[in-house]
Parts: structure tokens; sequence; C-alpha cells
């Protein structure tokens, strides 16, 4: 594994006050159950969002070595994340789930040789093996390729994916709580027209989990989220 056991010991998991609704991280004086200005201003389509770690220095040097140099050794680590973040939201679930990848444009996936949001699910699969999880990797699709999102403002991002997924199978997804994965969270806007797409076929509900949220510190709105998702412990680490 290229990276150094010291990296991997200084990931800790996100710590609050944290956004009950899109999981971002909010001003320290914040009060659990409180949600950001953007939640209040436009609510996401998904029920909740949750990452294992900020978006920053291991995690983000671990996300980039398997997403733009193909170490794909790096999985094992944020596949670890991943699943920690997910079972921290198991209490949002009224049964079974299923777990669905942000899927690549088959362009953007022939150029990278794999989806890295679909391989570090597969890692976070194995260590959930003891939940009942239906794995649903090609029920989503992008049936439109998107330009880079860095540098777009919340609203661009949100203009670029318009109508960029498509639900493949909608009998997977009718009636069915639906965890969506990626491997970063950032404005969500992603997460948000995925979970558009998935409500309007039937899904009940859908939570996102991710390894890594990009944290903005914004202030706090007036209203307030009912939100029972547990954060991960402060002494978990993941490990190689």
């Amino acid at each position: 594994m290229p990276v150094c056991s010291d990296c991997l010991d200084s990931i800790e998991p996100l710590s609050g006050p944290l956004c009950a609704w899109c999981g971002d991280k909010l001003v320290p004086q914040a009060e659990d159950g409180q949600i950001c200005i953007h939640c209040e201003e436009t609510g996401p389509r998904f029920e909740h969002a949750a990452a294992f770690g900020e978006y920053e220095g291991a995690l983000r040097g671990l996300i980039h070595l398997l997403k733009y140099q193909a170490v794909r050794p790096a999985a094992r680590p944020l596949g670890q994340g991943l699943a920690r973040a997910i079972r921290s939201m198991l209490l949002e679930f009224d049964g079974p789930c299923v777990l669905v990848p942000v899927p690549l444009h088959r362009a953007r996936r022939r150029t990278r040789g794999f989806n890295q949001a679909e391989r570090i699910a597969r890692v976070a699969l194995r260590e959930l093996r003891d939940l009942p999880i239906d794995f649903a990797p090609k029920v989503l699709v992008r049936t439109r390729f998107t330009e880079s999102q860095t540098g777009f403002t919340r609203e661009q991002r949100r203009a670029n994916l318009r109508g960029a997924f498509a639900v493949r199978d909608a009998a997977r997804v009718r009636g069915r709580n639906i965890l969506l994965v990626d491997d970063v969270l950032t404005t969500g806007a992603t997460a948000d027209e995925c979970a558009r797409i998935l409500m309007r076929a039937g899904a009940k509900q859908v939570l996102v989990a991710t390894v890594a949220r990009a944290v903005s510190l914004d202030g706090v709105a007036a209203a307030t989220k009912t939100c029972s998702v547990q954060e991960p412990s402060a002494r978990e680490t993941v490990s190689v």
C-alpha cells in the first residue's frame, strides 16, 4: 500500500456540529438537529447525507490516488471508511436497503478503467455482510456526459447535471430504501440529482453515504430537522 501508516492513522471521522440534512460542517456554536442555510433555501431530495471524514489531508490524498492515479489498493481503506459512514445511518432505514453507487458516464469509465464509487462500495459491502443490503450497481446510469464541475458554483453544478441520470430498472427501486454512495460529497448537487431521479422512479427514500465531505462551516438556518443518525466514533480510523 503506497501510503504510510502514520498518514492512515491521521484520518479521523468527521465530527459535529453537522447539518442534520446534508451532513456539512456547521459553525461551532450550532446545535444538534440544525440545518445549514443552503438546505433551508433549497432542501435536497435525499433524506440525509453522512460521510466518514473531511475531504482534506491524507483522506483527500487517498481518494486522488484511486481516482486519478488508479492506485487500486487505496480502495480498501476508503471502503472501510464508507462502511463506517453507512453503519452510522442505519437508524434511518425501516427494513433492508438497496445500495446504488453514483455512476460514471461510459466515456469517463472507459478512460479511467473503473468507477471509483462502485469499487469503494464493493469493499464496504464486505465490511457490512451482516446487514440486509442489496447491491445494485447498474440500476442508475449516466446518460449524458458532463464536463468537470471543478470551479462551478452550486447553481452551475445543478444546471450541469440536470437530466444526466436515469433509472434502468425501476422494479429494483420502487418502494425501496435507497442508499446512494460516492467517494466525495461537495455541494451535494450530484447526489441531489440522483435522488431526484430515484424518487421519481418510486424510491421510498434516498440516503447518501460518502467517504469524504468537503466542508464549508456554513451558518445555521432557523429551521431544524429531526435526525437519528449516529456519528462514527472519534476513536475509529481506517486501516490498510
